[in-house]
């Protein structure tokens, strides 16, 4: 493979890594306060142990999310340094207001939450779980500009010597794309969230343990789920389609298998893209439904790839078409499966119905595999631009880093994140397996294999 090749898988591979962290951490970040709120409005300490339970694998994810988020911000500069140098007095922005704001924010509070409850009363410590709160969602959205000028560039000037600077500050950060992706996002964020949460009660109801807290868990969880789920499918992933569509229409082809202009296009909901008969094999589709969901009427005329020069084209069309049909695929099993735990939780028969625990317990690595494809299908989607009709992925990677470097320092990354992996899943393990600590019930029940 040629440079630019290992640069893209190289990045690839370490954003999809780290990413695994902060969508966690970010969702727990809401959870937890919802916990605290409730041990504080009801004072029950069982919601309290709650919150302190999930605060320890918040600071496990944070940890993680530090340690791998760092070198990918180091590879701007080695292997895409070409696009930092005619860029970076746009995204460096956000990216430096992420660092100095909203992570000293997020990092210094979760100290004053992990270890000073008994030195606070307990208003001020749930304002700490606040501001972790805050800090974690603001991050988040720095992050999601940075993104964002590179899907829908706004608010730049290109200068003489052809970079790019801000022209307008608040431009930048009010992006349309920006608002609508960072709602889609921390969605998604929540979905995983509630997900996990809820696996971790149906496994406590399943290993049948003492006390409430497998039911605690699984409450918030579902009810959670069902609120994220739906606000995922609609308005923010309607609104953000439906934007796409009107900025980037041959990501939207592509995504869709749609090679051919159409009036009354049809939403595939099943098949295998043929890029050189530009045909879906074995189909399995929903006539005029896509032409509805863009435009409101079955009758729109939606363009398809032939209406675009090929080299606009995205560079690997069946990997786009395949991430984003896993992406709704998954996201339309969230929902469904969150609608039959709601009604089985207000039918009060959730706690006793093993067959859906299981189907809850089961899924708790779905929201992962579902928010990795839908990163891929926005990041393939805006191929061949890496900042969307601005510059060419081609053009922004560094000329002085070659395959030979790039295949090592990426062999080296696949070996210390599989250490960082052995390390989350033992230390993971052990906060589940014992539990949250509570004066009233100390048990720990079987072990995790002897369900």
């Amino acid at each position: 493979m040629d440079a630019l090749t290992l640069h893209r898988l190289h990045f690839a591979f370490t954003i999809t890594y780290h990413y695994l962290f902060p969508q966690l951490t970010m969702g727990l970040a809401l959870l937890i306060v919802v916990l605290k709120t409730i041990a504080l409005k009801t004072n029950d300490e069982r919601y309290e142990d709650s919150a302190r339970f999930w605060a320890r694998i918040f600071a496990v994810n944070f940890l993680l999310g530090v340690v791998t988020g760092i070198p990918m911000e180091f590879q701007f500069g080695t292997n895409w340094s070409e696009f930092s140098r005619r860029t970076g007095g746009v995204i460096g922005m956000p990216l430096a207001m992420e660092g100095v704001f909203s992570f000293f924010l997020e990092s210094s509070f979760l100290g004053l939450f992990l270890f000073g409850q008994k030195r606070m009363s307990r208003w001020a410590h749930w304002g700490t779980a606040v501001m972790v709160f805050l800090g974690s969602w603001i991050s988040g959205y720095f992050i999601i500009v940075a993104n964002a000028f590179m899907q829908h560039p706004v608010a730049y000037t290109v200068l003489p010597n052809g970079l790019y600077e801000v022209a307008s500050f608040w431009g930048l950060l009010a992006n349309p794309w920006a608002l609508l992706e960072y709602a889609h996002t921390m969605c998604a964020a929540v979905v995983t969230a509630s997900f996990v949460m809820s696996s971790v009660g149906a496994l406590y109801l399943l290993q049948e343990r003492k006390g409430d807290f497998g039911r605690i868990f699984l409450k918030v969880g579902v009810v959670a789920g069902i609120v994220s789920c739906i606000a995922q499918i609609f308005p923010t992933g309607d609104l953000h389609g439906k934007y796409m569509a009107k900025n980037q229409p041959v990501a939207v082809a592509a995504m869709e298998g749609l090679f051919h202009t159409e009036k009354g296009a049809p939403m595939v909901v099943m098949g295998q893209p043929n890029y050189e008969t530009q045909q879906i094999d074995n189909p399995i589709a929903v006539n005029k439904v896509l032409s509805f969901l863009i435009y409101g009427t079955t009758a729109a005329e939606v363009q398809g790839l032939d209406a675009y020069p090929r080299d606009q084209w995205p560079s690997t069309l069946p990997l786009l078409f395949y991430s984003y049909h896993i992406m709704a695929g998954l996201g339309t099993y969230f929902a469904a499966l969150m609608a039959v735990a709601g009604f089985l939780l207000w039918r009060g028969r959730l706690y006793v119905s093993r067959w859906l625990l299981w189907f809850l317990l089961l899924s708790w690595p779905l929201p992962y595999i579902a928010t990795t494809a839908g990163w891929m299908t926005a990041e393939i989607g805006r191929q061949p631009w890496l900042v969307y009709g601005l510059i060419r992925t081609s053009e922004g990677a560094s000329k002085h880093v070659g395959a030979e470097t790039s295949l090592f320092s990426l062999l080296g990354f696949l070996g210390l994140y599989s250490v960082l992996s052995i390390l989350w899943t033992v230390l993971v393990y052990n906060f589940i397996q014992k539990g949250p600590q509570s004066p009233s019930d100390n048990t720990t029940g079987p072990s995790l294999t002897g369900i």
